[in-house]
């Protein structure tokens, strides 16, 4: 399959996770982090596979990616708290700082151009975020799907995490659970 060749995962991809991202008009800018603090597996490899569902003009606020930042440190991570904050670039402005980096030297790509129908594949540290949707008619909607290494186990932190602890609520040892085909598919097996 394809994530799993560009990733290098011998194994192959599972996918962990899907949602759909709406951003209506005038909603408000998504803040800069990382995707792969919020999965709990072990190797703790992410990539996602987003999929634009509207045509992505500047005006919608499209996704933008800091080239390079998948290389930096783990540094700051944040919580999906934060992620409709008022200062949308605090936790990466955080993670530069940590790496040497000023602000103004950072390499942004963005998204603007994209097609409905078109996608954008990331690596799971890379930073990225939006700005506001600006539109006063138009929403910004994307499918984001994550995608794991094949042969992941639970970190026990997934037992603290309320997406991941009902698949591990009740053991000892996380990484002793089998994910299921069922909701972790193997999309090479579909």
């Amino acid at each position: 399959d394809v994530v799993a060749q560009l990733a290098g995962w011998e194994a192959g991809a599972r996918l962990a996770q899907d949602q759909v991202w709406a951003k209506p008009p005038g909603a408000p800018p998504l803040v800069f982090h990382r995707d792969s603090p919020y999965f709990m597996f072990e190797p703790s490899e992410v990539v996602t596979v987003w999929i634009a569902l509207d045509d992505m003009e500047e005006e919608v606020g499209p996704l933008e990616y800091v080239k390079g930042s998948h290389c930096w440190g783990d540094g700051r991570i944040g919580s999906a708290n934060q992620f409709f904050q008022t200062n949308v670039k605090s936790l990466l402005k955080s993670a530069a700082e940590r790496e040497g980096i000023d602000m103004e030297s950072l390499r942004i790509a963005t998204m603007a151009g994209l097609k409905a129908g078109g996608l954008s594949i990331h690596h799971g540290k890379i930073w990225h975020g939006s700005g506001r949707n600006c539109s006063k008619t138009r929403p910004r909607r994307g499918l984001g799907l994550h995608f794991v290494p094949a042969n992941v186990k639970f970190t026990p932190e997934a037992a603290n995490s309320s997406l991941w602890k009902p698949y591990v609520a009740d053991v000892n040892d996380p990484s002793t659970v089998e994910l299921s085909e069922e909701d972790f598919p193997l999309p090479s097996r579909c």
